[in-house]
């Protein structure tokens, strides 16, 4: 009996419309089995979120490099009275969070007040274990350092951390980098 009506229907509608039917039917069964299978491995929204923020990521990193293309080569400062090039607030905030390199130049000066620092640094062949460039929200500074770790004399192992404002950058045209850290 169902083999006749699907004849009657089958005659009774044109070519064309029974071939579309079969491609909505089709294309519903492959919707279907997608949503099926999503649910089964619904990694989707991780996936989605994943991807958002690595774009996010690429667009501040764009940013930072048309800032930094912007720069002049040379040593920048964010304060008055210097024949250097001046950075603006937004700037000065901008490079500090993209610098992570502090040269040896800049350790060397920082040591200089800090004589326990400078022992061990020089006792230790010139070791840093760690360096950071931070920008502080609270005081609106950027605050670089170092930790030095080694022994000094009785060969007891000593660590510390010396860090301060920076109150010079210098820009190579591809990287900044920090150029004079004001101890606290």
């Amino acid at each position: 009996m169902k083999d006749r009506y699907l004849n009657k229907l089958r005659e009774l509608l044109p070519k064309p419309v029974r071939q579309f039917g079969g491609l909505v039917s089709l294309m519903f069964i492959i919707i279907l089995s997608f949503a099926i299978l999503n649910v089964f491995f619904g990694q989707g929204e991780e996936l989605v979120e994943k991807m958002k923020k690595e774009e996010i990521r690429i667009a501040e990193a764009n940013k930072l490099s048309e800032i930094i293309s912007t720069l002049p080569s040379g040593i920048l400062t964010f304060y008055d009275g210097s024949d250097h090039y001046k950075l603006s607030k937004e700037q000065y905030e901008t490079v500090c969070k993209i610098t992570k390199i502090i040269p040896q130049r800049a350790v060397m000066g920082a040591n200089l007040i800090n004589f326990k620092a400078k022992k061990i640094y020089t006792t230790n062949g010139n070791q840093i274990a760690e360096t950071f460039v931070n920008w502080d929200n609270e005081n609106k500074k950027c605050i670089a350092g170092f930790v030095l770790s080694g022994s000094i004399e009785d060969g007891k192992n000593e660590k510390i951390t010396v860090s301060g404002e920076v109150l010079n950058f210098l820009s190579t045209g591809i990287d900044t980098r920090v150029y004079f850290i004001k101890n606290f």
